[in-house]
């Protein structure tokens, strides 16, 4: 119960609907534990005592309504504890996932890219639905349950004290205590499994979600049988650890029932011996065996609470990690940047004995187009992926226009930067909603002129279907070729007109004619702005007025092509690398 105190706080969005469900839960428990039992001792002898004068019909008739009374109020109470135990349980669902969608969104990239995308939707979704039930059946059996076992063992207590005394009372109560003993064995096996399985439906879901990533791939290379086989594996997997707990969890009731008949074998032994009347004997028995049914039910509460911590243990992994990117206490005030960025004495590594930025200085002017070039591996991605603080430099500073990025707002250093990547994504949106996340209050002609810039407005209008901006792309930009995803990412950028501009080999998804215009449309883009262009083909960097090389994650060289290609041994390398193969003029 203390594991899941903190999360207490989500009721309180619901504490009306949880306030009438535990109301309702304790009339419940009141008219199941002590109603029945009372109606036992109490009514049916009303009717059917010895005597010869019958019952008059008004008595029968009054003692009978008793009947359907106390079941209606059991029924009724019951009802009303479920239903509003469910509308807060579906509440807290939706603010459990929003919180953990939320942390997603402001962990580093490094956190995000080095987890498997099937774990952590299974995390956001199959983990926070266990949370959700656990959380909601302990605020419903939580409160019926020990009313309703209280209710039963103090009309027990009351009907063996009042007809023998003590001694029958404890007698009956003996065996309550020991249905305990099963409770904590089950208890500690499912904790054992519950993680494990949770584990394992996450693994699940990553081969469902890697699976549909690759499908191209999984055809072109004939791997239909291979991940079919893959997935079965997994799903045996599942299934073996998932039965297990299904072992140990059936074996609870019955485990509790053979000790509640061995109860009420003993009370039987012990009333004949004692003299006691039938109708007091069934109502014991009637008091006994609603004790022992929410025994059984707190029991399966238990194996749910041992679940629910596991799942717990997996949301936390996400929502107890620390925000290292986060907007200072005190940020500087920051309107439109001019584009001058600075490193000094930059270092950065995704795992603490692999660095990849060695004490990188350097000083990119204002309205400078920079490419970064070298060898894979050698840190271009990473250097540039600092700058709109992606991720956090291990020691030294990144600053644009002498402000250092960590003091400003991550909104106003962000929108000070539009990107374009090698693999552009799109969301399942209309095309004039995708194109608007460069700049959200763009007007339709601003985003029809941005499209033509780009040169994506001929065939947006001509896409099939006829709906032009309106038509949905489908999943990550599916109804589209590369070509066209890629010119709609720049389409972007021209709308966004940031003063820093990053293109990962913004025109590789382009044929040759449609390059040649995303070149000329390019020249008018960089006009003015600061742009690193991360060239993995040499091609790119034709108008590129600086060039900063990159080697084993050190700056090898900064020039211009000329310079570099007369004094720099590893760009003149690679150039002509490419050169031989792809006929470049070494003048460029």
């Amino acid at each position: 119960m203390t594991r899941f105190r903190p999360y207490f706080r989500y009721l309180r969005a619901v504490r009306g609907p949880i306030i009438l469900a535990i109301a309702c839960g304790l009339l419940y428990g009141a008219a199941t534990g002590a109603g029945l039992p009372l109606l036992v001792k109490y009514v049916f002898p009303r009717i059917f005592a010895p005597g010869d004068a019958p019952v008059p019909f008004l008595q029968v008739a009054l003692v009978a309504a008793y009947i359907p009374l106390i079941f209606a109020l059991r029924a009724l109470s019951g009802y009303l504890n479920g239903y509003f135990t469910q509308f807060a349980g579906v509440r807290v669902l939706e603010a459990i996932r929003l919180d953990y969608f939320k942390k997603l969104q402001v962990l580093p990239l490094s956190f995000v890219q080095g987890k498997q995308t099937g774990d952590l939707m299974s995390r956001g979704l199959s983990d926070t639905q266990q949370l959700q039930f656990t959380l909601t059946l302990l605020a419903n059996d939580g409160i019926k349950q020990p009313a309703t076992l209280i209710s039963a063992l103090a009309a027990v207590g009351y009907l063996a004290f009042t007809t023998q005394g003590v001694w029958l009372a404890l007698v009956c109560l003996a065996a309550v205590p020991l249905t305990v003993f099963p409770v904590r064995f089950v208890g500690r096996k499912v904790i054992k499994r519950a993680a494990q399985v949770q584990s394992q439906l996450g693994g699940v879901s990553s081969h469902f979600s890697e699976n549909l990533a690759a499908a191209r791939e999984v055809r072109a290379f004939g791997l239909e049988e291979r991940e079919t086989s893959r997935f079965a594996a997994a799903c045996r997997a599942l299934i073996t650890s998932q039965m297990k707990i299904v072992k140990y969890s059936q074996a609870l009731t019955p485990a509790i029932e053979v000790i509640s008949a061995a109860g009420i074998a003993v009370t039987l032994v012990y009333a004949y011996r004692s003299g006691l009347k039938l109708e007091t004997f069934i109502a014991l028995i009637t008091a006994l065996y609603s004790s022992y049914e929410p025994v059984k039910k707190l029991g399966a509460l238990n194996n749910e609470l041992k679940r629910g911590t596991a799942a717990l243990d997996r949301l936390e992994f996400v929502l107890n990690e620390p925000v290292l990117i986060s907007d200072p206490a005190q940020a500087a005030v920051v309107a439109r940047l001019r584009g001058e960025i600075t490193f000094s004495a930059v270092s950065f590594a995704y795992q603490a004995d692999a660095p990849v930025l060695q004490d990188v200085s350097v000083k990119i002017p204002a309205g400078t187009v920079c490419a970064l070039v070298g060898p894979s591996g050698a840190g271009k991605s990473t250097f540039a992926n600092l700058v709109p603080r992606f991720y956090e430099t291990a020691s030294g500073t990144v600053a644009i226009d002498g402000i250092d990025v960590r003091a400003m707002r991550l909104g106003d250093l962000r929108r000070n930067i539009a990107l374009v990547s090698q693999d552009p994504v799109l969301f399942n949106d209309t095309i004039l909603e995708n194109l608007r996340l460069g700049r959200a209050d763009a007007t339709r002609a601003e985003v029809e002129q941005a499209a033509r810039d780009a040169f994506a407005h001929d065939f947006i209008v001509n896409l099939e279907g006829g709906m032009g901006y309106d038509t949905i792309v489908g999943e990550r930009g599916g109804r589209l070729s590369g070509g066209q995803k890629q010119r709609v990412a720049l389409a972007r950028a021209f709308l966004r007109n940031a003063p820093v501009l990053i293109l990962d080999e913004a025109t590789s998804a382009l044929d040759s004619d449609s390059e040649a215009s995303i070149q000329r449309a390019l020249k008018q883009l960089v006009v003015g702005k600061t742009v690193l262009i991360i060239a993995h083909r040499f091609s790119t960097i034709r108008d590129a007025s600086k060039i900063i090389v990159f080697d084993h994650g050190r700056i090898a060289g900064v020039g211009s092509h000329a310079e570099l290609y007369a004094g720099n041994a590893l760009y003149r390398s690679l150039y002509d690398r490419q050169s031989n193969g792809g006929g470049l003029d070494r003048s460029t």
